[in-house]
């Protein structure tokens, strides 16, 4: 019986914290889009996710071959 003086304000505490970390969570936007993250994944390469930069100079990926090269740099 006397384990319950300890137990109850260890509760009572242990809700208050939960229910500080719910309000900071909800206050600072942390429930604002649940879905976005699990779509995310499925788009291999998007603009958005590029740098703006990056998005400015229209380059993508520098280790696709350019169609210009001369066939006389091939090595056999």
């Amino acid at each position: 019986m006397t384990i319950l003086y300890l137990l109850i304000p260890l509760t009572l505490i242990l809700l208050g914290l939960a229910l500080w970390a719910f309000f900071w969570a909800v206050k600072h936007d942390q429930f604002e889009d649940l879905e976005g993250p699990a779509y995310r994944i499925l788009f291999d390469e998007d603009d958005n996710d590029r740098p703006p930069e990056e998005r400015r100079s229209g380059d993508k990926d520098d280790d696709t071959p350019s169609s210009t090269s001369d066939p006389s740099d091939e090595t056999r």
